[in-house]
């Protein structure tokens, strides 16, 4: 859940109950401005304690952050796909997941890994990572020594983000 849905489960359940902004920006201990804003969309961050507070006065239940989301997420195919982007040749999800836990890449995947490294969002990284562990039956540390040799070893700008 964002920000933006959580300001409309907000608007929806205060009005619900019968209560102006005001009242809620009061019994939450949240200034009215920052009430609208979350009930707007228009505010850009609200930090975890002042939304547990907001959501608490309501009774609105914040489910426990878990992985069940991401997991369904294919981490080693978007990566692949990222890596591929400027390149004519393909790597696909296996031979990225033999790449990360093996360690070594082959010359012709070399810039893609590079790519990958240096571009690609940090969370697909993960993402990658954690499923090559989990497909190849390996420790999540040694596929990140993995990574940090390969980032070594292709000359990524952003190898010490992978040491």
């Amino acid at each position: 859940m964002n920000l933006i849905d959580i300001g409309h489960a907000v608007r929806a359940r205060r009005t619900e109950l019968g209560l102006s902004q005001a009242q809620l920006a009061h019994l939450s201990r949240l200034s009215r401005q920052t009430l609208v804003g979350l009930e707007n969309g228009t505010l850009n961050d609200l930090g975890i304690n002042r939304v547990g507070q907001v959501m608490a006065v309501l009774g609105l239940d914040t489910s426990v952050p878990n992985t069940q989301a991401r997991c369904k997420k294919r981490g080693l195919w978007m990566a692949a796909k990222t890596a591929s982007v400027s390149y004519a040749q393909e790597l696909n999800p296996e031979v990225l997941e033999q790449v990360l836990t093996s360690g070594d890449v082959s010359p012709s995947f070399a810039p893609h890994l590079a790519q990958l490294l240096d571009e690609a969002p940090v969370s697909i990284v993960v993402m990658a990572v954690e499923e090559a562990a989990s497909r190849a039956h390996l420790p999540l540390r040694q596929v990140w020594r993995n990574v940090a040799k390969l980032a070594q070893s292709v000359s990524v700008h952003r190898r010490a983000m992978w040491a």
